[in-house]
C-alpha cells in the first residue's frame, strides 16, 4: 500500500510540474535515535498509622526510538492557483515509526485538510492542530517532542486521554489535534497580527424521545490571536472540549434525571524573543476540568454536584546558537489544584500534586536537512499519589508503578531520560 501511494504521489508531481497553476509536494521527516528511560516510584503513607515502608521501585528501558527531535512523518501537500488571488490546497500527513516500520501510511492521522485561501484569509476543513496546542509547541525549545518535551503538554495529553472524549483516531484528541473541524485563519498581511478560530463538530445522533439530545461529547471550539514581528512572537489561545455530556435513560428510554456535563477548558499565553545570540521562551497555562452532575433527590427534587480541578503550568526556556549547533534548555512545571467539591470541609486535607521538569539538549546541523541531536531530561513529581494517572509524567517508556490514590502504597516520584539520534527532513 505504501509503495502505491508513493508512486502515485510521484506521478502527480510529474504531471503538475508542467503547469504554473498547481503543484504537489511529497515531504517528510525520518528521526531515529537511541533512548533510555527510567522512572522511580516511592512509598507513601497518608494515615496516622505506623507501617513498614515498601522499597522504591525503578523501571527502566533502552530502546531504538523515533521522533526524538522531530516527529517522523510522511505527507503530501498541494496548491492550485484559481486566479484572482484565490487558491485551493490540500494537506495529507501521516505519522510513521521508522525504528520498526510498524506504522505505515494507513491513515493520515496527523493532518488531513482541504482549504480555500485568498485576500480574506484561509478556510480550512478536516483534521488539524487545536489553537491551544500551538502555544505548548511553538514556545518551547523542545516543542512537545522527545524526552525534553514541554511538561505542560505531557500533563495536558494525560488529562485529555483520561478524562476527555477521545476519538477512534487518538485518545488525546481535542488536546493536540481534533477531527471534523472547521477552521478560519487571518490573512498573513496584517502587520504581524495572526490568528485563527476553530470549531469541531461532535457528530452525535439526535433522538426524538431523548430531551436535550444530541450529546455534545467530542465538540471542540477555540481560537488564537498573536503578533510576530522582528524578534518578538507572542500569542494568547483558548480552547474548550466537551469531555462528557450525558442524560441518564432507563431501559424504556425515558430520562432518569441523572445528568453529567464535563468540559476541559484551556487558556495559555506564550511568547519568545530572539536577541540574536540567544532566544528566550515563556508560557503560562491553566487547564480547568469542570464537571457538573445532577441527580434526583426525594427531598430537594434535584441535587447538583460541581467539581472544578485546575492544572496551572508554566515554562521558561532558552536556545543559544553555537556555530552549526544549537544549545537548548528549559524548565517547565504543572501544579494540580484538586477541587474536592461537596466533600470539602475546613478540616479536609488537600489532595494536590505538582510535577517539575528540567531538560538540556544540543542539536548539530550537518546540513539544512540533517541534524544530530542529544537531549537529557529529569522529572520530579510531588504528591503524585493524589493524581497519578495525569500528574505521573514520564520522560518516555512505561508508566510508574503506582497503587493509586489510596491510604498508602507506591506513587510516582521521578523520571530520567535521554535521546541520542539523527533527523533527516525531505
Amino acid at each position: 500500500m505504501n509503495r502505491t501511494i508513493v508512486a502515485a504521489a510521484g506521478m502527480l508531481t510529474c504531471v503538475t510540474a508542467a503547469t504554473a497553476q498547481s503543484s504537489v509536494t511529497l515531504f517528510g521527516v525520518v528521526d531515529v535515535g537511541v533512548s533510555h528511560y527510567s522512572s522511580k516510584s516511592d512509598f507513601y503513607n497518608n494515615t496516622a498509622a505506623l507501617m513498614p515502608p515498601l522499597p522504591s521501585v525503578t523501571r527502566s528501558q533502552t530502546v531504538l526510538s523515533n521522533s526524538g527531535q522531530s516527529n517522523s512523518r510522511l505527507g503530501f501537500r498541494g496548491t492550485e492557483d484559481l486566479g484572482g488571488g484565490l487558491a485551493a490546497s490540500f494537506w495529507l500527513e501521516a505519522g510513521t515509526t521508522p525504528d520498526s516500520g510498524a506504522t505505515g501510511v494507513a491513515s493520515f492521522n496527523r493532518r488531513s485538510t482541504v482549504s480555500l485561501s485568498g485576500p480574506f484569509g484561509e478556510l480550512r476543513l478536516g483534521r488539524d492542530f487545536t489553537p491551544t496546542f500551538w502555544n505548548d509547541s511553538v514556545f518551547s525549545p523542545f516543542s512537545t517532542i522527545g524526552v525534553g518535551a514541554n511538561v505542560v503538554s505531557t500533563v495536558g495529553t494525560n488529562l485529555q486521554t483520561v478524562r476527555g472524549p477521545g476519538s477512534p483516531v487518538a485518545a488525546s484528541d481535542n488536546y493536540l489535534r481534533t477531527s471534523n473541524s472547521i477552521g478560519y485563519f487571518l490573512p498573513p498581511n496584517l502587520g504581524g497580527v495572526y490568528g485563527q478560530l476553530q470549531y469541531a463538530l461532535h457528530e452525535n445522533v439526535s433522538q426524538s424521545n431523548m430531551p436535550g439530545s444530541p450529546s455534545h461529547r467530542g465538540r471542540f471550539f477555540g481560537g488564537r490571536l498573536g503578533y510576530a514581528a522582528g524578534p518578538i512572537d507572542a500569542a494568547l489561545a483558548y480552547g474548550e472540549s466537551t469531555a462528557a455530556d450525558t442524560i441518564g435513560m432507563n431501559a424504556a428510554g425515558f430520562p432518569t434525571g441523572v445528568n453529567l456535563d464535563e468540559k476541559i477548558k484551556t487558556i495559555n499565553l506564550g511568547a519568545s524573543y530572539d536577541f540574536g545570540f540567544m532566544k528566550v521562551f515563556g508560557e503560562v497555562s491553566q487547564v480547568t476540568d469542570r464537571a457538573l452532575s445532577a441527580a434526583p433527590s426525594p427531598v430537594l427534587g434535584s441535587v447538583a454536584l460541581r467539581d472544578s480541578d485546575k492544572y496551572k503550568g508554566g515554562l521558561l526556556g532558552v536556545t543559544v546558537p553555537v556555530g552549526a549547533g544549537l544549545i537548548k534548555a528549559s524548565y517547565s512545571r504543572v501544579k494540580f489544584d484538586n477541587d474536592l467539591g461537596p466533600l470539602a470541609t475546613p478540616f479536609t486535607p488537600r489532595r494536590d500534586a505538582s510535577v517539575n521538569k528540567l531538560a538540556v539538549g544540543y542539536d548539530y546541523n550537518l546540513s539544512k536537512r540533517t541534524a544530530l541531536y542529544a537531549t537529557v531530561a529529569r522529572i520530579r513529581v510531588k504528591d503524585g499519589q493524589n493524581n497519578p494517572a495525569i500528574m505521573g509524567a514520564v520522560t518516555g517508556g512505561g508508566a510508574y508503578l503506582s497503587t493509586g490514590a489510596g491510604a498508602s502504597g507506591l506513587a510516582p516520584r521521578s523520571s530520567t531520560g535521554y535521546d541520542f539520534g539523527i533527523r533527516h527532513a525531505f
